[in-house]
């Protein structure tokens, strides 16, 4: 989209956004933070603040989608779009523009009459009216179909075709735009109602191929929520569903008691990597690991998994940290080039089984399994897979005759002083949430406020003015995973509804009657999904389909939320369309080929270890037995 001039009318309209974004992101921190305070110490509570949290999600979620499309950063598979040449390029943006703004404009229809017909006027959210309160969905619906079309290049006639996805989305979300009518007036003139009868012939026809097209544009670019929502919507559609659904099952989504640590803990490893928090982490690492073969491999894993872990998020810790981490491991001449490109791509996101990561979180809320549980089950996992990479780097070295640096006490002293409050961040959550002191939304509340006060206050890496960039820099990563759980849960409960998890089971009774061979089809399956689509969106489409297949074939409920979460991981590094190799190509300035070539004897590695974690379940129970749990 370009640039608005300073002072415009668009220009202020930014900045409100902005502002109102950020400041959501603050009070969603502040009010389980006050929560903490006002129980442990004053044996009461913040009146609402459940409430307030719960719905600022949603805010978060609109206000950040609506951001991320306005700086055209929403999650897609777009990486092959730039091998194509114009005009054919130019046409499939303003195609994926067209259903991006059809779909849009359908939500947003459909998202309004739900709150006129779904909430009642006198429900409150504390002292705000809820109808109010929700009113943030249709218009960030509204918001992102206006943007898509405004970032349509070329002539007149390709914004116009662009354009035209308002109308296509209206009509087909005019039973939608009738029950919206129907709330202020009695009755309508005979010609809307031909007009619905049409709607419903019209859509019936097309939706089809309209699914068949969404996943071609997905494809091709389109952003992931565009295809996961239109989809469900089609589907809805088709049958003449009440398509209020897709929004409500959105909301019902996004005010899940878990969902705000989303946001929560990603805001937290923003903080972190914004400061230098990554510096003296290293520092740390190679004051202890140094001295040991491989001890620069080490340091680079140790460190990537623990921004992973904070922030869910792989690519961040990769764009992050990989410009660092990869000039320590070349600099100090005991690894190539190509060995710690390779190492660090693998790297970044072998931390998503360790608390806190956000996909363990989600998983749990999908498949309604205790997140502590989840939790331990993934320590032993993910401790194996960072052995794995470490091991590498330990065989490299010592193949290599590397030499090694010296262990100085001093050194470590003062690294660990310097990092000693980064160190107790994750002490801090893991005993306050395993212990019972607090909730996990409040855990990351408090990682928020925690990471702030030690580096703004103690470290002083970060000025409050810094504040409002780091908000905004982590916005569209929020806003563009929410956006896509709130949609791929429409489609998940018409999965759902449509009784798919029971034929599937049916048909894996009577053609898979070995448990190894569901195992390893579960293996493929997953690691091609991995491949093409984010791991958020997966879980929540994906995982009500596999959990009654994994209860026919007797495997525990955590080990096989670890198998699934660690062939997603897996997934990030499989070629061609990984993300972790699209991200490390633009982060290390290589070629997608060189990138592939790099990876692949982590990726191999890694592969042997997410078998072993599939085939010997006590990998993932055995902590759990051993705890009784």
């Amino acid at each position: 989209m370009p640039a608005q001039k300073p002072g415009s009318l668009i220009c202020r309209l930014h900045t409100l956004e902005n502002i109102i974004a950020c400041a959501s992101l603050i009070l969603i921190a502040l009010f389980p933070t006050l929560e903490v305070i006002a129980r442990k110490f004053f044996k009461t509570g913040v009146p609402s603040s459940t409430d307030y949290t719960r719905h600022l999600i949603i805010w978060i979620t609109f206000l950040g989608g609506a951001v991320t499309s306005r700086e055209g950063k929403h999650l897609a598979l777009s990486a092959g779009i730039d091998q194509i040449k114009d005009p054919l390029k130019s046409w499939i943006r303003t195609g994926s523009a067209f259903i991006a703004a059809a779909v849009c404009s359908s939500l947003t229809w459909s998202s309004l009459s739900l709150i006129l017909i779904g909430f009642d006027p006198a429900i409150k959210i504390g002292f705000v009216p809820i109808r109010l309160a929700l009113l943030i969905i249709p218009l960030g619906f509204v918001i992102m179909a206006v943007r898509f079309i405004q970032a349509v290049k070329g002539g007149g006639s390709s914004r116009l075709i662009a354009c035209l996805g308002l109308v296509l989305g209206t009509f087909i979300a005019y039973s939608s735009l009738i029950n919206i009518l129907y709330t202020f007036v009695f009755e309508l003139p005979p010609f809307m109602d031909i007009l619905l009868d049409l709607s419903y012939t019209f859509n019936s026809a097309i939706a089809l191929p309209a699914v068949f097209m969404l996943i071609v544009f997905g494809l091709l670019g389109a952003p992931i929520f565009v295809v996961l929502g239109g989809i469900a919507y089609m589907l809805f559609a088709r049958v003449g569903g009440a398509l209020e659904v897709i929004p409500s099952e959105a909301y019902t989504m996004l005010t899940g008691h878990s969902i705000p640590a989303i946001p929560l803990f990603t805001l937290t490893g923003f903080i972190l990597s914004e400061s230098k928090a990554g510096q003296r982490l290293v520092r740390l690492f190679q004051a202890f690991f140094g001295w040991m073969p491989g001890g620069m491999a080490i340091m680079a894993v140790l460190v990537c998994t623990f921004f992973t872990t904070f922030t869910g998020a792989s690519g961040v810790t990769i764009l992050a940290l990989g410009g660092l981490l990869s000039y320590v491991l070349i600099s100090s001449g005991k690894y190539s080039s190509s060995f710690s490109k390779g190492l660090l791509t693998s790297s970044g996101s072998i931390g998503l089984l360790f608390p806190p990561s956000l996909p363990i979180i989600l998983y749990g809320v999908v498949a309604h399994i205790n997140i502590k549980h989840m939790f331990i089950g993934g320590i032993f996992p993910g401790v194996i897979m960072v052995l794995t990479l470490s091991i590498i780097g330990v065989v490299s070295a010592v193949r290599n005759k590397s030499k090694r640096t010296p262990f100085e006490l001093k050194e470590a002293v003062i690294s660990v002083r310097e990092s000693i409050w980064e160190i107790l961040l994750p002490v801090i959550i893991i005993l306050g949430f395993f212990l019972g002191i607090t909730t996990l939304v409040e855990t990351g509340a408090i990682a928020v406020m925690y990471a702030l006060i030690i580096e703004v206050f103690v470290h002083r890496d970060l000025k409050l003015k810094d504040l409002g960039h780091v908000l905004l820099k982590c916005l569209p990563i929020i806003g563009g995973v929410l956006v896509i759980l709130a949609l791929a849960k429409g489609l998940s409960y018409y999965i759902v509804d449509a009784e798919v998890p029971m034929k599937l089971t049916a048909w894996a009774r009577a053609n898979i009657q070995s448990k190894y061979l569901f195992l390893i089809l579960l293996n493929i399956a997953l690691l091609i999904t991995g491949c093409l689509m984010d791991i958020f969106s997966a879980i929540t489409v994906v995982v009500p389909l596999i959990i009654p297949l994994g209860a026919v074939f007797g495997i525990h409920p955590v080990h096989l939320g670890i198998i699934f979460l660690a062939n997603l991981e897996l997934g990030y590094l499989t070629p061609p369309v990984g993300i972790n190799l699209f991200l490390a190509s633009y982060r290390f300035n290589e070629s997608l080929v060189k990138i592939y070539r790099d990876v692949l004897p982590f990726f191999l590695a890694l592969l042997f270890t997410v078998l072993l974690i599939t085939y010997v379940p006590f990998i993932s129970t055995g902590l759990l037995k051993l705890l009784g749990l």
